[in-house]
């Protein structure tokens, strides 16, 4: 019985097809760690960075994320370069010519292309976030500048109902300066709180207000003032909120991105644009594995004038416009002109579009 239907010429095409893809991985990645080494290797020596730490925490951490990243591209790569090889020793002619059709030939990379995609995803949602923990940690201890918060005028909403603003916040100190609180009940206000500045304490795990000016306004509309020098208060409400490296997303699990985006929802931030790309991004970027070994396979399986050389540029030009498309479309989304969903979706939808053609041609 023969696994999944499939035969000798599938498995031969399957092995051909990852066996080309790790290797281009493998050739890629170990350039880029040279380049990356050359240009890093300043900062290692400056801020005396020791061996284990350059190798387990970083380039241990390092290769799975930079692998992953052009997967799509290693795929891509991977088709074309076998495929024309297998076209001009004809044995895609002879492959067709035994009565093979080109649909069933697609088949076994179909299934080379699902075991690359779940690969990735897997690596995406759960492998490679706890990884760049450590990595991006070490970039930020030996290469980049320490972390800061430049973010003016905060607004947060910390639970239904209360608001907090800050002018600034101090990352090195925990304070927010220019501190106010707001509490609303059924959309109107019924408490204000502003205030020089509030730092947070790390002993008793609250935050302390100076020089605060409270306004309580009642049922019936009617106000009173208290003040002082001196107020501790518990929020829900943390300084690790505010110390967030620029990429902190890189280092959250699907199921953890998932539950912080319903935080900044309740929150009102600014971000969830961001965060929902990277979301359906961890999706959409796998299942184009499957849309570029389609147009990869239909447009290597014949011979052309130029060799498997025209097949790899063109392949290489069409990947790249992919990957371009994609940074595009993302940029809509972030300003607000289109929906995150369909943003990261739409190049997977146009070049699907691509591929479906380039497919009912190939036969041809």
């Amino acid at each position: 019985m023969r696994l999944l239907g499939l035969g000798k010429i599938d498995f031969y095409i399957i092995k051909k097809f990852l066996g080309t893809y790790f290797f281009a991985i493998v050739i890629i990645i170990s350039i880029a760690v040279v380049f990356d080494i050359a240009e890093k290797v300043e900062d290692f020596i400056e801020k005396e960075a020791t061996l284990k730490a350059i190798i387990f925490d970083y380039y241990v951490n390092f290769i799975p994320y930079f692998a992953n990243l052009f997967s799509s591209l290693f795929t891509f790569i991977a088709v074309i370069f076998f495929t024309s090889k297998m076209a001009y020793n004809t044995e895609i002619i002879a492959i067709l010519s035994s009565g093979v059709s080109f649909r069933r030939m697609m088949y076994p990379y179909f299934i080379a292309a699902l075991i690359i995609a779940i690969f990735s995803f897997i690596l995406m949602a759960y492998v490679i976030p706890p990884a760049n923990e450590d990595r991006i940690i070490f970039e930020y201890t030996y290469v980049r500048n320490p972390i800061r918060n430049t973010d003016k005028d905060i607004h947060l909403q910390i639970e239904p109902g209360l608001f907090v603003y800050m002018k600034s916040y101090n990352v090195t100190n925990d304070i927010g300066y220019k501190f106010a609180m707001e509490r609303f009940e059924d959309g109107i206000l019924k408490s204000k709180l502003t205030s020089d500045y509030a730092k947070w304490d790390s002993t008793m795990a609250k935050w302390t207000i100076r020089n605060y000016f409270i306004r309580d306004i009642d049922s019936i509309g009617v106000e009173s003032i208290r003040t002082g020098s001196k107020i501790d208060t518990t929020l829900n409400m943390k300084p690790e909120e505010f110390k967030r490296m620029k990429n902190f997303t890189e280092m959250m699990t699907l199921p953890e991105l998932n539950a912080f985006i319903e935080e900044q929802y309740m929150q009102g931030a600014d971000n969830v644009v961001e965060l929902l790309i990277d979301k359906y991004g961890r999706v959409a970027y796998p299942f184009s594995t499957f849309i570029l070994t389609i147009i990869g396979v239909s447009l290597s399986s014949r011979k052309i004038r130029g060799g498997i050389g025209m097949h790899i540029g063109f392949g290489l030009l069409l990947s790249f416009s992919y990957l371009l498309f994609m940074r595009f479309t993302t940029m809509f989304a972030i300003t607000g002109s289109m929906d995150p969903f369909f943003a990261v979706w739409l190049p997977n939808i146009l070049y699907a579009i691509i591929a479906i053609f380039l497919y009912r041609m190939a036969p041809k």
